[in-house]
């Protein structure tokens, strides 16, 4: 058993419970996922997994990375990660499916959120901004960003506009409202980071006990 499995947001859609309560969920494709490599504390210092998802053509790999993928005997991979391994007999070339979840599970999802480019301190910060009529002439500006005489300079980490978007992120806590082993889906309960398509790191929770 591995603590994580790499997966692809496909959408959000809304399943029925038996009570006919609607529950509006994230259907995540995870996995399979195959272990590419396996680092131990002699040799690494440390022990760990690199697992790999979705498969890629050889010819779109450059050399160094093939012999990296040829020790598994698995093919090319578009992406990897590493991940911490609780169960230390587990080898290289062996696949993590789905079913490592259950329904009722939590998990934390770790993704890369949608980019939304530069943007103003109201949409960044969620400022309050100005009046919007009467003649205030201050709507959605910043303000002042100075600090008089002393210290005479812009204090380090203030909130102002600019690159908002595009970083990890990660959602705590969602619950597993079904599994389907068949289809290599996974859905669960809420919104998860990133856009249609995106890779995300599924992991079981680390603030909640299963």
């Amino acid at each position: 058993m591995t603590t994580g499995i790499l997966g692809k947001k496909l959408g959000m859609t809304q399943v029925f419970d038996a009570e006919g309560k609607m529950i509006p969920v994230t259907v995540i494709e995870a996995g399979p996922c195959t272990v590419i490599q396996k680092k131990t504390v002699p040799n690494d210092g440390y022990e760990a997994i690199q697992i790999g998802f979705q498969g890629k053509k050889a010819q779109r790999v450059n050399k160094a990375d093939m012999g990296h993928f040829r020790k598994a005997g698995k093919g090319a991979f578009a992406h990897l990660q590493e991940i911490e391994i609780p169960d230390p007999s587990i080898e290289v070339g062996a696949e993590i499916k789905v079913d490592m979840f259950k329904e009722g599970d939590f998990v934390d999802v770790c993704g890369t959120s949608k980019g939304r480019g530069f943007t103003g301190v109201m949409k960044r910060w969620n400022f309050k901004g100005g009046r919007a009529t009467h003649g205030s002439m201050f709507h959605r500006a910043p303000g002042s960003i100075g600090a008089s005489a002393y210290p005479s300079r812009v204090i380090k980490n203030m909130k102002m506009a600019g690159h908002y978007g595009n970083e990890k992120t990660t959602t705590l806590n969602l619950k597993v409202v079904a599994v389907q082993p068949d289809k290599n889906l996974l859905l669960v309960r809420g919104a998860v980071p990133g856009s249609k398509n995106g890779m995300v790191f599924i992991r079981h929770a680390v603030k909640k006990a299963n």
